[in-house]
């Protein structure tokens, strides 16, 4: 039962932490570093700014923002879910201090918020007291889904008996300005079966858009309160409002058996991933109200792509490829985890971006790493941000990964996402089967799975296929009467590539990427020597690819280049500029920058096609 969403019906069943285990690699050497550093880094600064002691001391003087509760739930959520995965990990007693201070802080009636009390839902636009209570419930259905004592469990029914009381037809007929609670509710509703926690996620789903919320200087469609749900074309507003509340909708939809209201998500998703994505995945365009700009608004620079809203983002994709079994949602998770996700903790785990923008112009300073950065833009990873819901955010996925990697239908088992690990798992008929994935991916595209056990009997195995690879299915598939030692092999092809644009994102037109297998590829100038604003490409060879040398397997690239440089009184019908003699420049994946110190960065890269003919013409000179 250790499964952060268990939906009732749909095409994909998942499986849980418990039945899949990574294996060190990409993302098990993540999920390690989390539950060696992450956590407790988390933790750390929780306690130290006084976010904690808020439920300890409930008259003293408020410390954090409004939402500063939702951190600590949400790191509880991640101790829960890695004492889950590693039950000698010795974060049970911390699990058991923190749930013993949350419960002493709630009120009789199940409310807790430690920011409003006396003062309750006064200001629904920005009071975020419901969002606090979706991440105490999440916290709370992971506690009752994990074994041993649920006092977590407890406090969140109570809470949301507390919110159904108070939010239901007739009482108060509003929503939260920042969704999350109505997928905590209908998780709720999994765990415990109480129909009145379905009924009361799907009225704030219904409620959304009639308008209920005051108008604001950023409009209604920042809370997505600008039109109902199912009658919006485009996710829009604060991106991560969007897709928690777009998630929240699709467990509502299949959970009511509500056809039109999924077919109303999908719709969004499909127009959002056409044209307001980022090739990273990341999602939020705009500074101003960490927003979805409109179609093909995609600034390299100004990129937003917050963190959460990667995260938010895999949430919902998991979600749809549950509902509907659609291999292309499990494609953008991927494209998401490793270019958003992956790349927002330092590889050390004590610092972290908040944006993930894919151009920096200028090399930012290092932080102080005993200093609150008030800035979520920073250009280098910050140790702690004032509004830190990313760090928390990212510590949640790690621990729960593994219950985002693989699921089961009536005729087997899909493995999603390719990573190293073992699954154990029980067929919808009873037969146990064992796996064992081995791989270097995303580094080598060999996948291998091998089945160490089962109990006889045909049943089908099937491995994703991502799109990049070129393949016309989507699937290897194999059904037959297993044996163990038998094995299945996926050879990707992972030859770097040159990838263009769509002509309709002005702000790129005429650059290039690069990509190599899921990895999208940056240039990183430490200190800015040479400067990238100058850099441009050739693009009439492939990137050659370069070994790191730290003995893990990683791949640079690297492209010819050249650096125009030149000055004049104005920048507009200058002579043309003298460039530096052609030369090549190396690329990183964007995962791994801004490791090394300050730097500058850029994913697109502008195309030099004078550079393509000066290199024809000495090949053609050398020739001769």
């Amino acid at each position: 039962m250790s499964k952060p969403v268990i939906p009732s019906g749909g095409r994909l069943r998942p499986l849980g932490i418990d039945e899949v285990r990574l294996a060190p690699g990409f993302w098990g050497d993540r999920q390690r570093l989390n539950a060696d550093v992450i956590l407790e880094h988390c933790r750390s600064w929780e306690e130290r700014l006084g976010w904690i002691d808020n439920f300890r001391r409930p008259d003293a003087p408020h410390r954090g923002r409004e939402f500063s509760d939702s951190e600590i739930y949400k790191l509880l959520e991640g101790m829960i879910w890695e004492a889950g995965r590693e039950p000698d990990s010795g974060l049970k007693a911390r699990i058991d201090e923190l749930s013993e201070i949350i419960a002493g802080a709630q009120e009789p009636d199940g409310y807790l918020n430690t920011r409003w009390r006396g003062n309750r839902y006064a200001d629904l636009e920005w009071g975020h007291e419901l969002y606090c209570f979706g991440h105490l419930i999440q916290a709370g259905v992971a506690s009752l889904r994990s074994p041993g004592p649920g006092l977590l469990g407890e406090v969140a029914i109570r809470a949301a008996d507390h919110v159904c009381r108070e939010f239901a037809d007739g009482a108060r007929e509003s929503v939260c300005g920042h969704p999350v609670i109505e997928m905590a509710l209908v998780e709720l509703f999994r765990v415990t079966g109480e129909e009145r926690y379905l009924e009361q996620a799907r009225l704030f789903v219904e409620r959304r858009g009639r308008p209920v919320l005051d108008d604001i200087h950023l409009g209604r469609a920042y809370f997505q309160d600008d039109m109902p749900v199912r009658q919006a074309r485009v996710f829009r507003g604060h991106a991560v409002r969007a897709l928690y509340l777009a998630s929240g909708a699709v467990d509502v939809a299949v959970e009511t058996g509500d056809e039109d209201l999924l077919a109303a998500i999908i719709d969004q998703w499909d127009r959002t991933v056409a044209a307001r994505t980022y090739l990273t995945g990341g999602m939020g365009s705009r500074h101003s109200g960490e927003m979805f700009g409109e179609d093909w608004e995609l600034p390299p620079d100004r990129a937003y792509s917050e963190t959460c809203a990667g995260v938010a983002s895999v949430m919902l994709c998991w979600r749809l490829l549950l509902a509907t079994g659609d291999p292309r949602y499990a494609d953008l998770a991927e494209r998401t985890l490793y270019n958003v996700v992956a790349t927002s903790p330092a590889a050390d785990g004590h610092a972290f971006f908040y944006a993930n923008p894919l151009q920096v112009r200028v090399p930012g300073r290092v932080p102080d790493p005993d200093v609150v950065n008030p800035r979520v833009e920073a250009p280098l990873r910050a140790p702690w941000f004032s509004v830190s819901c990313c760090p928390n955010n990212l510590a949640r996925t790690f621990s729960s990964l593994g219950g985002y990697i693989a699921t089961r239908d009536d005729h087997g088992v899909q493995v999603q996402q390719l990573a190293p690990c073992t699954i154990e798992t029980t067929l919808e008929d009873g037969r146990r089967v064992g796996l064992r994935v081995d791989t270097g991916y995303p580094w080598s595209g060999e996948v291998t799975v091998r089945v160490d056990e089962t109990d006889g009997g045909p049943w089908r195995l099937s491995v994703r296929i991502p799109p990049w690879a070129g393949r016309t299915e989507s699937y290897l598939v194999e059904e037959r009467d297993w044996r163990p030692g038998d094995e299945i092999r996926l050879d990707l092809p992972m030859e770097p590539r040159w990838t263009r644009p769509d002509p309709r994102i002005d702000a790129v037109r005429g650059c290039v990427a690069v990509e190599r297998g899921p990895l999208v590829y940056c240039a990183e100038s430490l200190d800015d020597d040479p400067p990238l604003a100058g850099l441009h490409v050739d693009t009439s060879a492939p990137p050659r690819e370069l070994r790191d040398g730290d003995g893990l397997g990683r791949i640079l690239l690297s492209v010819p280049a050249r650096t125009v440089s030149g000055d004049g009184p104005w920048p507009y019908g200058a002579p043309r500029p003298e460039a530096r003699a052609p030369g090549a420049t190396t690329l990183v994946p964007y995962h791994m920058w801004g490791n090394r110190g300050p730097a500058t960065m850029r994913v697109w890269l502008p195309e030099d096609t004078r550079l393509r003919e000066v290199t024809r013409l000495r090949e053609n000179r050398d020739d001769g």
